[in-house]
């Protein structure tokens, strides 16, 4: 019997939805680092326009409650229509519904706030009635406590979710360097993105390979040793 599962994720084969990445709801994130959240979710996102793939963002009480998307994120996105709902579930809305259905790609990744609410929930009915493959993005996700990310994490895998990493879905995407049409996209989101990977790619490329540095600044001026 073929598992769907074992297939890697490619850029033909998925699509990729933002659940709910607002300011009132990233206020409620306790299980990781605002910030880091914010930054993963970007990478991700930077990737995701890198390889073409289709991407679907979704909001709720925008206006009401949850302020505006990142902006960080929706400059990676400047003509996606942003979907605004009132359910907490995605899956409820039926917008959101044809925009899967029109992507044509049964292995959705998702990154969303909360974990436990709005991921949970959409994951549970794409799967039970849309049929898809739910891909869940752990470090591009956010709960209200790290216990409750880490159980929600626990109960979509024991119904079916395959959890990821934002890096481990991008190069899984790349899965070959020798892919050069993606390579420099991919490599400018590690540089800015991937932390101590993202430094070392820097270093390697200037201090091993001596290519110019990828900003421009003052002189380096000194050293000049004062006396004693």
């Amino acid at each position: 019997m073929n598992n769907p599962k074992l297939d890697i994720l490619t850029p033909q084969n998925s699509q990729l939805i933002f659940i709910d990445h607002q300011p009132q709801m990233a206020f409620g994130v306790q299980s990781i680092d605002r910030q880091v959240l914010k930054n993963n979710v970007v990478g991700l996102a930077k990737g995701a326009r890198a390889f073409k793939i289709p991407t679907t963002i979704t909001t709720v009480e925008t206006e009401g409650f949850s302020g505006h998307t990142y902006p960080e994120l929706l400059s990676v996105f400047p003509d996606n229509d942003i979907l605004e709902r009132t359910s907490m579930n995605s899956w409820d809305d039926q917008n959101v519904r044809d925009a899967l259905a029109a992507n044509g790609r049964n292995k959705v990744i998702v990154s969303g706030l909360w974990t436990e609410v709005c991921n949970n929930s959409f994951a549970l009915c794409a799967m039970a009635e849309g049929g898809y493959e739910i891909y869940m993005v752990a470090d591009a996700s956010g709960g209200t406590s790290r216990e409750a990310h880490d159980y929600a994490m626990q109960r979509m895998i024991q119904a079916g979710v395959v959890p990821v990493t934002w890096q481990q879905v991008v190069l899984e995407w790349q899965r070959d360097w020798a892919r050069k049409e993606t390579y420099d996209e991919v490599m400018a989101l590690v540089r800015e993105h991937s932390g101590a990977y993202g430094m070392g790619v820097d270093y390697a490329y200037t201090m091993v390979h001596k290519t110019e540095e990828r900003v421009q600044h003052g002189r380096r001026i000194g050293p000049n040793p004062a006396p004693r």
